[in-house]
């Protein structure tokens, strides 16, 4: 795999050993697209443990299914961050270890050898949770080229991804700009500087201290003074003011594939598809407490058999529901018409650049405003 001068990563055919089998051809899940499909079952759901619900993006489904299949013996797969805060999949075999793989994850993850080390335990009569994007999910069945009654496949309701160099690059000039600033954290009355990506250690999309609806993008920067005392700084903000959230959401650096994307409408060939209920409080206003809920999208009878096996609070719902909020079900994300100028200027002045090119005109702004002010009166949901 290599990167482009977008910041995604691409495979790359090496000539020297290449033979013209055309394998690559017939498992790559753009050329070799599935038909669509309708669910067996849909229901808003969340986990029953409030720990886990508040720390998953939506109502914590993805934890309750892990769970069971670690319980039985299984093996999960998930994204996770690495020590450079970039996006791998990797698996675990212990429930402690789930947590890694817990919220959303707004980057493009590297795959890198779980598909094979996803065959080699389902070969082995292990059972395997693998959880991914639409693509991965179509991507992982065309690779194995067979079914195997042992692998639950779970994909959710993706927006799109944006490159890892652009994510490396915000983090890059998060941490200059906190450098510059010489914001700093202090103990026995020595200042310390907060100048490196290593002096992260958590990371979170989709905070809830506001609640669900009005999440925030968390980052908490840690170091160790010489006395050995740990000082923490918390930034937060909500997702409509983070520079990289905007961005995100304005479609400015999404892979290209992402603007046309081949697995929606269920075409990865998932067991289950999870997502945030957006607009929950319009069909199942009695559940609505702003904690996450999350609709579960079951798409196969292996999907419906772990389902009904999980102890988690769930109501019966139905797919044109769940679209009501999520269009990304069938639509793939716009093309910013400003994507080529952004990548233009990329990587210099990311900032800068996201900041002019996601600026609401003051009509909106107004609105957003009052919207907002409403929501905090409790007038509006």
């Amino acid at each position: 795999m290599q990167e482009d001068t977008e910041g995604f990563f691409y495979p790359v055919v090496d000539e020297c050993v290449c033979v013209d089998c055309g394998l690559c051809e017939r498992v790559c899940p753009v050329l070799n697209q599935s038909s669509e499909r309708e669910p067996l079952e849909v229901y808003a759901a969340f986990n029953k443990n409030e720990e886990i619900r508040m720390q998953s993006s939506s109502g914590g489904i993805f934890t309750a299914l892990a769970n069971q299949i670690i319980k039985e013996g299984g093996v999960v797969f998930g994204a996770r961050f690495n020590e450079d805060w970039e996006v791998v999949h990797d698996y675990v075999e212990t429930i402690e270890g789930l947590s890694v793989f817990r919220g959303s994850k707004y980057v493009q993850s590297r795959i890198g050898n779980t598909f094979s080390q996803t065959e080699q335990f389902l070969k082995q009569g292990r059972k395997v949770l693998f959880s991914g994007t639409p693509c991965q999910i179509a991507g992982l069945k065309l690779y194995l080229r067979k079914e195997y009654e042992n692998l639950l496949t779970m994909d959710f309701i993706c927006h799109g991804v944006p490159s890892s160099g652009v994510w490396r690059q915000y983090l890059n000039e998060l941490i200059t700009h906190l450098g510059n600033s010489r914001i700093s954290v202090y103990s026995h009355s020595e200042s310390i500087i907060l100048n490196s990506i290593r002096n992260i250690s958590h990371i979170e999309f989709r905070n809830k201290r506001l609640g669900w609806k009005k999440y925030c993008f968390a980052l908490t920067l840690s170091v160790t003074d010489e006395y050995g005392s740990k000082n923490t700084v918390l930034l937060s903000e909500p997702h409509n003011e983070n520079i990289f959230m905007k961005g995100f959401l304005a479609n400015l650096y999404l892979r290209p594939s992402c603007y046309a994307c081949p697995s929606k409408c269920l075409k990865s060939g998932s067991d289950i598809t999870i997502g945030d209920y957006w607009g929950i409080q319009n069909v199942k206003p009695e559940i609505d407490d702003d904690k996450g809920i999350c609709c579960t999208i079951v798409n196969t009878s292996k999907g419906i058999f772990y389902v009904s096996k999980i102890n988690v609070n769930k109501i019966i719902s139905s797919y044109k529901e769940v679209f009501q909020g999520n269009t990304a079900l069938i639509k793939s994300a716009l093309l910013s018409t400003k994507r080529d100028e952004f990548y233009r200027h990329y990587p210099e002045k990311f900032v800068q650049f996201v900041s002019r090119a996601t600026q609401l005109p003051i009509k909106i702004q107004c609105k957003v405003w009052i919207y907002n002010l409403l929501m905090n009166l409790k007038l509006v949901k």
